[in-house]
């Protein structure tokens, strides 16, 4: 499958995003929360970077670059209405509106299902490691381990975004 994401895009959101991926897994893993400056950090890149990708190279237009930050808007209002419904944390609908950029324009629904694959998985991951006793006493204070029924979906949505714009390096368009 070829991704709608290009190689140029990949290359320059990156080593950007990646970092912020993963600090938000981490404080999410932590504390059961993602940093608001995290969300504006991701939201900074894509401002920068998009007008680099804008300007600077001439990969999109002015056009597609607001149409990425309609998705920021998008996202943000389905997110506000599913916080409200209970069944995910601000931190996380905040988080998935600042991610919704970076998704090129056509790759909506593979990168729902490449999030469904990253949530399962990270998931079984967190349920497993969280039963290691070596594990745990390497993690001392880590109130995600002790949620019950609650999940950091920090660590699911970072990973999704990281992999989803590692395979853009790889994705010939």
């Amino acid at each position: 499958m070829t991704l709608a994401l290009t190689v140029t895009e990949a290359l320059w959101f990156l080593p950007f995003v990646l970092p912020i991926c993963l600090w938000v897994a981490l404080s999410d893993l932590r504390a059961m929360r993602i940093p608001n400056v995290a969300v504006l950090a991701l939201t900074g890149v894509f401002l920068v970077i998009g007008l680099v990708l804008v300007m600077g190279l001439g990969v999109w237009s002015f056009e597609t670059y607001l149409w990425r930050w309609a998705a920021l808007v998008v996202v943000l209002l389905i997110g506000f209405v599913v916080t409200s419904l209970g069944l995910v944390g601000a931190g996380d609908a905040k988080f998935a509106a600042a991610m919704a950029p970076f998704v090129a324009p056509g790759d909506g629904l593979f990168f729902l299902m490449l999030f469904s694959l990253v949530l399962i998985g990270s998931w079984i991951a967190h349920r497993v490691a969280g039963r290691v006793p070596a594990v745990r006493r390497a993690t001392p204070g880590w109130t995600s381990w002790d949620q019950g029924k609650l999940f950091p979906m920090g660590v699911a949505l970072a990973g999704a975004l990281a992999v989803y714009l590692v395979l853009g390096l790889g994705s010939g368009a």
